[in-house]
């Protein structure tokens, strides 16, 4: 038997860097995860660490776009017909918590961890010598419309009067002075100058892996999903016990917690990405998102990543890849896209809540177990300063951010 202070359940951007938060603490801790650290859902996002997004992504309640969604064609939405009956309860809080007034609400509370994700990730890169992964020339939104374009602008506008987010309003030509290679046709951007990029998500969580090693902290493959009370797990290595546990298991969180007998109202927004070549040199700079359309196209090291909106329906639901092959033309408009450079799209599962928010913090029910998960569309922005977060918790030190806000007793 290993005996450990805390065992870290989960090797994605989260897990990981609640891991090496509590090994700088001076917690004796070890990460156990089936995959090697970064290898299920921290592999495929858009490499965004998004200052920006104080606003976490609404469900839409204007009457044209829902009948737009319902039509099942949008390019930036879709959704499995049969997963719908089980899905309905959580689409309707999920709505619920969109209005207005409850949405803004919902942004201050998470604006909190919003503020902090860039320098702790910067942090955490400099410990973990990541440096060349990280880009600090933000990420735009482009338009093919003057209207959306407008909307954009006065949208961006309010973050900054409201939280400080810095933006640039571009221009066509001030668009294609920052980005040569796109589609002329494009009305213009907007320009988020605050936020950091990455070119590797999987190499990231890789790199702080081998910081937490660094630190003293051990690895191992096992199945989280084992988790007993008094907190053991079975790895290849053996038995391994401790003092705490943390659940930092994305979307695979909810099956864990419900067998240790919570009823979270957590689910899924699957999504896909394909890499491309570029063709005729063609170069990209930063993150790119389509706005009207619904896709990212982002510089990966492996190519030029694509990268769908959301789609609905249950996690282990065989992969459908119609959005990806609905957006793949609409990116060509934009971009000189090449081949395909994957054999076949990627698919992962965001982790979400009703109200946008994560949850993080102490479980209710049981001593020394602990919740991290639940961060949707900005789990790699909120890894680093949700483990700060945790580990200040579990150790009582004092605290960046107030964490109720984010407690699991709320639901």
């Amino acid at each position: 038997m290993m005996k450990f202070d805390s065992v870290v359940l989960g090797g994605g951007i989260v897990g990981v860097s609640v891991a090496v938060q509590l090994q700088r603490r001076g917690l004796k801790v070890a990460l156990v995860d089936r995959r090697a650290p970064g290898q299920e859902t921290s592999l495929g996002n858009g490499g965004l660490i998004q200052r920006e997004g104080v606003y976490p992504y609404a469900f839409p309640r204007d009457l044209m776009t829902l009948v737009r969604y319902a039509g099942n064609r949008s390019t930036d939405v879709r959704y499995h017909a049969a997963a719908m009956p089980k899905l309905l309860p959580f689409l309707y809080r999920y709505w619920h918590h969109s209005r207005a007034d409850r949405h803004a609400a919902i942004a201050r509370a998470y604006s909190t961890l919003i503020e902090h994700c860039v320098s702790e990730h910067r942090d955490l890169i400099e410990a973990a010598g990541a440096q060349a992964l990280l880009r600090t020339n933000g990420w735009m939104k482009v338009f093919r419309s003057g209207a959306a374009m407008e909307a954009a602008v006065a949208e961006a506008r309010r973050w900054q009067r409201e939280y400080g987010v810095s933006h640039e309003a571009l221009d066509p030509a001030a668009l294609r002075a920052a980005e040569p290679s796109l589609s002329h046709v494009l009305a213009g951007g907007v320009r988020y100058t605050d936020a950091d990029s990455v070119s590797d998500p999987s190499g990231l969580v890789t790199a702080y892996a081998r910081l937490f090693e660094q630190l003293g902290g051990r690895v191992l493959t096992g199945d989280a999903m084992a988790l007993e009370p008094s907190w053991r797990v079975m790895t290849q290595d053996g038995l391994v016990q401790a003092s705490s546990a943390v659940v930092a298991m994305g979307p695979w969180s909810g099956d864990l917690t419900a067998r240790l007998g919570y009823a979270l109202p957590l689910a899924v927004k699957r999504g896909y990405h394909m890499h491309y070549a570029a063709l005729n040199g063609a170069q990209l700079s930063q993150p790119v998102l389509d706005a009207e359309a619904g896709f990212l196209i982002t510089p990966m090291l492996r190519g030029i990543r694509l990268t769908t909106g959301v789609e609905l329906g249950h996690r282990d639901t065989a992969k459908t890849p119609v959005q990806l092959a609905a957006v793949e033309p609409l990116a060509r408009e934009i971009f000189p896209l090449g081949a395909r450079r994957d054999s076949e799209p990627w698919l992962g599962c965001r982790p979400c809540t009703p109200d946008m928010m994560p949850v993080i913090g102490p479980a209710p029910k049981h001593d020394g177990l602990w919740f991290a998960f639940g961060h949707a569309h900005h789990g790699l922005t909120l890894g680093p300063i949700t483990g700060r977060l945790i580990a200040e918790m579990m150790t009582g030190a004092p605290r960046t951010v107030d964490p109720t806000p984010f407690r699991a007793t709320r639901f």
